[in-house]
């Protein structure tokens, strides 16, 4: 028996779906997950393999014997940012450029002491940078 201020009770306890945290991300599925690994590993070891052949023609003061190291490098980096960056025009911007700077080593042919460089101290900035930037946790 139910009281007059009381609303009637339901006799069955209909189940009712688990609420889902609002996610301002994307979630990722399974295979797309799998991918996005693959590709910051493969990225990651052409970027490796390039800047190994720079950073030891610079030690070594030899001359590198063509653009194979620059085409691993920005290559691995094309493939990399398309796996690891998440805003879409960061991504592009960098996924174009890379390509960009490949086709343009391959055109000229020749890579020389300042280009080495600039690839050799552009890497240790940004492996500085994820070294020392703290990912944002989310709620």
């Amino acid at each position: 028996m139910t009281h007059p201020d009381q609303p009637p009770q339901q006799e069955e306890d209909t189940p009712q779906p688990p609420v889902q945290p609002a996610s301002s991300e994307q979630e990722d599925t399974g295979g797309d997950h799998h991918m996005r690994v693959m590709g910051k590993m493969v990225g990651t070891a052409f970027i490796f393999l390039g800047f190994l052949q720079v950073f030891l023609s610079i030690s070594g003061g030899f001359e590198l014997g063509g653009v194979v190291a620059m085409l691993l490098y920005f290559g691995g980096l094309a493939i990399w940012a398309n796996a690891a960056v998440d805003h879409p025009m960061i991504r592009w911007a960098i996924t174009i450029g890379s390509i960009g700077i490949a086709i343009g080593f391959l055109n000229f042919g020749e890579i020389l002491f300042w280009h080495k460089q600039v690839v050799f101290w552009g890497t240790i900035l940004i492996v500085m940078y994820f070294m020392f930037n703290e990912p944002k946790n989310s709620p």
